[in-house]
């Protein structure tokens, strides 16, 4: 994708998604690589730089790489929080360990005019900005001035206006920081020129073209779910390439109730797309039966999703190519694909590694954009609002919410609790205020009463998180009234369920998910 650009060197923050989000809300294209890697200055396509935070300190020098021929290209630096540090630190100043570490919300004001800062601070000249440093930069380097201060640090902004680097020691990506948009805007339009190249209707036409170029008049099977981000790829992917897409639908017995009749209805009746529906829910609660462990339950899902790909392929003639829906969150967190600090979570059984006996090839359209950036393509493409603003759903489904051993029984009681949770969001209006929501069944029984008789049963656990991009999340505050509803719903209509509990922790340090 040859776009002017921005590039976001990540040192393992768990804000540079954040970075790489708002520089693209601002209609510029943003790219995130990893410290450790080489950029590639010579087709003049990179017009910016943004270093990024991260959980080390600069002199961690056997941890931390930094290539010093980002600061002699005549491009634009911006460093934020650690990569402020990194800054100061290369350019000859002085960073030590703070007397008094910032974390939260912090107080700063205005020292001296910059073009960085401008309508960032208030008429008195001040500012609230989200602060998380240990480290301050205690002298600067040559060439350098104060733009801002706070109690605690003294150098809060900085810039050599000459080379155009600018030094930040607080995350104006994150809402909590007042104004901070309007930092990253500076840095993009007045200071690195930028033009404005990145929108839905832009992303559509390249990404259709990108898809023509790679699969030519080879035929495309999809793997499709019926969520937001396989919908969109099957959309585009047919938009690209027409009758040579064929969508294969696994039902896995692992979806939600009546999931698959929905998918059937929507992509082979409405939107007329080839569609090969395989029942193999028999086979994968037998594969998973007696396992444990989370990783093996993803691991079995995975290969034997890819396994009945293969066997379906094989009935299609000349079938070149898998399309999967990756999202680019999936890359960093499964595979920790920037190769920075960012350690990895989880695997994801609908990224990468396919095995080398399959001998088809991925297509991913969409695994540089985020689950935003997907939804507004969708919209682009013309698809309904059920399917694009419908809450993530993983790939190995309710088994991850079944901790311990799986069973056909435990799967019906968890898609009825399920079921009811969901119903209630649209019910109260509170659907589409949530980022996703689920029910889980947990691994332990608990006594209840009920009719005066001793029950032996079930807890289930709801959980709803509110998010920007799934990378950091919090949880819903639900009102009384709305949890004794669904909780009496469902103990008093779900035999196997005798106490419900709601999930009220954040992500980090917990996942979104159960497994």
């Amino acid at each position: 994708m040859s776009l002017k650009k921005i590039i976001i060197i990540d040192f393992g923050s768990q804000f540079t998604q954040l970075i790489a989000r708002r520089v693209r809300e601002l209609g510029v294209y943003s790219e995130i690589i990893s410290h450790k890697k080489k950029i590639n200055f010579s087709n003049k396509d990179v017009i910016g730089i943004i270093l990024s935070g991260g959980p080390l300190n600069v002199y961690q020098t056997k941890k931390v790489s930094f290539d010093k021929k980002i600061l002699n290209q005549d491009i634009p630096v911006l460093g934020i929080c650690f990569g402020h540090q990194i800054i100061s630190k290369e350019l000859g100043g002085k960073v030590k360990q703070s007397k008094f570490r910032e974390f939260g919300l912090v107080n700063i004001k205005k020292n001296k005019e910059s073009v960085l800062t401008r309508n960032f601070f208030n008429k008195d000249g001040k500012n609230n900005v989200w602060m998380s440093h240990s480290d301050q930069v205690t002298k600067l380097p040559k060439n350098f001035e104060k733009i801002a201060s706070s109690t605690n640090s003294k150098f809060c902004i900085i810039q050599n206006k000459y080379k155009k680097f600018y030094g930040i020691q607080f995350h104006p990506e994150v809402t909590h920081t007042h104004n901070g948009i309007k930092l990253i805007k500076n840095f993009l339009f007045s200071i690195c020129k930028s033009k404005k190249n990145w929108s839905s209707k832009e992303q559509k036409e390249k990404i259709i073209e990108e898809i023509k170029t790679q699969v030519g008049h080879s035929k495309v099977i999809c793997a499709l779910s019926g969520g937001v981000d396989s919908s969109v790829v099957a959309k585009i992917i047919h938009k690209a390439i027409g009758k040579n897409l064929t969508c294969i639908f696994v039902n896995t017995g692992l979806l939600r109730k009546n999931e698959e009749i929905q998918v059937i209805k929507t992509f082979k009746q409405k939107l007329k797309i080839k569609l090969i529906y395989v029942n193999a829910k028999n086979l994968f609660i037998k594969k998973l039966k007696k396992v444990n462990d989370p990783e093996k339950k993803r691991k079995i899902i995975g290969n034997l999703f890819i396994k009945i790909f293969e066997k379906y392929s094989k009935k299609i003639s000349n079938i070149k190519y898998l399309a999967q829906g990756t999202l680019y969150p999936d890359l960093i967190e499964s595979k920790s694909v920037t190769g920075s600090q960012t350690s990895k979570i989880k695997s994801h059984h609908n990224v990468g590694g396919l095995p080398k006996k399959m001998k088809l090839k991925l297509v991913e359209p969409v695994k540089f954009l985020f689950k935003d950036e997907v939804r507004k393509l969708g919209e682009e493409l013309g698809l309904s609002k059920e399917i694009l603003y419908r809450h993530p759903f993983p790939g190995p489904g309710l088994a991850i919410r079944i901790p311990g051993d799986i069973d056909e029984n435990k799967i019906n009681i968890l898609k009825e609790a399920d079921n009811i949770f969901i119903k209630s969001l649209y019910k109260y209006n509170l659907y589409h205020k949530i980022w996703q929501a689920y029910a889980a069944l947990l691994p332990v029984k608990t006594v209840g009463v009920m009719g005066d008789n001793r029950t032996y049963e079930h807890i289930c656990l709801l959980r709803a998180i509110t998010s920007e991009d799934g990378m950091t999340a919090d949880f819903f505050n639900f009102k009384k009234d709305f949890m004794q509803d669904v909780s009496n719903q469902i103990v008093n209509s779900i035999k196997g369920i005798n106490r419900v509990v709601y999930d009220v922790t954040s992500k980090p340090p917990s996942t979104i998910e159960l497994e």
